[in-house]
Formats: structure tokens, sequence, C-alpha cells
């Protein structure tokens, strides 16, 4: 009898100690791909806070394209919204979701901006301009490495809460699953053209 019981308290150990290290894996998995987001929001806030500066340079020299100029202001102001929302929690596929679009979306309005700024030589000249189109095609690069990151460490939280046994403790503890940070449309796969050659 105290054999069974020895036993029995061994086999419950075990399995304590198995949940207890499958749940912490799960965190550490979750915590990872959370700070591979901060990444991007940093890099996306870096490149949100150069627009308006292009936006001013470019009122100057694009007077009849004031429609162009609003729609770049507004696209970006929905999709810092929407970069805080997806930063104040990674883990909601929604907002990461929202923030796709919105910057998706904002990144046509600024290839739309620089296809008519290319029809200006005197923007295209300016060094302002070209500084900051230099700032921003850095910070576009900077996204896409963060982006990569951020996605692999999305995997293997996916991948980790998705399997057996770890599907039981994600279920029973909450661990929805994680969003990737995916381009939709094929015009938003390519960093905005900021060549200001001749």
């Amino acid at each position: 009898m105290l054999i069974a019981g020895i036993v029995v308290l061994i086999a419950v150990v075990i399995i304590v100690m198995a949940v207890i290290g499958l749940y912490n894996n799960l965190v550490t998995l979750r915590n990872r791909f959370k700070a591979e987001f901060a990444q991007i929001d940093a890099m996306l806030k870096r490149r949100y806070d150069l627009i308006p500066n292009l936006v001013e340079t470019a009122k100057g020299y694009l007077r009849h394209e004031r429609e162009t100029l609003e729609a770049v202001t507004t696209a970006r102001n929905q999709a810092y919204a929407a970069s805080q929302r997806a930063a104040a929690n990674p883990a909601d596929a929604a907002a990461v979701r929202s923030l796709m679009q919105a910057d998706g979306q904002m990144t046509s309005f600024l290839g739309r901006l620089f296809a008519v700024a290319e029809a200006y030589p005197d923007l295209k000249a300016n060094q302002n301009m070209i500084q900051l189109m230099a700032e921003l095609s850095s910070s576009e690069d900077k996204v896409a490495s963060a982006r990569q990151a951020y996605n692999e460490s999305v995997m293997f939280y996916n991948t980790a809460r998705e399997t057996f046994p770890s599907v039981i403790i994600a279920n029973t503890f909450g661990f929805t699953a994680a969003q990737l940070f995916e381009i939709e449309a094929a015009e938003e796969r390519q960093a905005p053209k900021v060549s200001f050659g001749s």
C-alpha cells in the first residue's frame, strides 16, 4: 500500500512538473513574440514620425496636390492609431490585422505621393526631401527585418500552442493564437519607391 501511494505521488509530481514546464514554455514564447512586436512598433513609429516632415516639405511644391497630401496625412494618422492599439496587446490578432490593413493603406498613399513628386523637379532636388526619403527607405528596411523576426517568433509560439500536450495547457489557460504580420496586397509588398534620381 505504501509503495503504491509513493508511485502515485511520484506520478502526480511528474505530471504537475510537466504542466508547469509546458505553461512556462508558452509564456516564454508569448513574451518573445511580444518583444519582437515592440521592435516593429518602434520602427513603425519612426516611419510615422517622418511622414509629417515629408508632407510639410512637399506642401510648398505640391500646391495643386492637396488631396494627395491630405490622404497621406489621414492614412498616417490611422496607421499610427492602429499601431498604438496593436502595441497595447500584440497577442490581440484583430488589432494586429487592423494595423496591417492601416499600414498597407498608408504605404499605398505614400506610393502615390512619391509618384506625384516625380513630376516636380524642384522637389526632387530639395535636400530636405532627399534626406527624408533616405531615412524613410532605411526605416522601411528596418520594419521588414523586424517583421521577419516577429513572424518567426509567432510561428514558434503558434506551433507550441497547437501541439500535443501543449494544446491542452494553451486552451486551459487562454493562450490564444498570435497573428502573423503579413502583407496582403502585392503593391504593399514593395517599399515605396523613394529614389529621386534623374
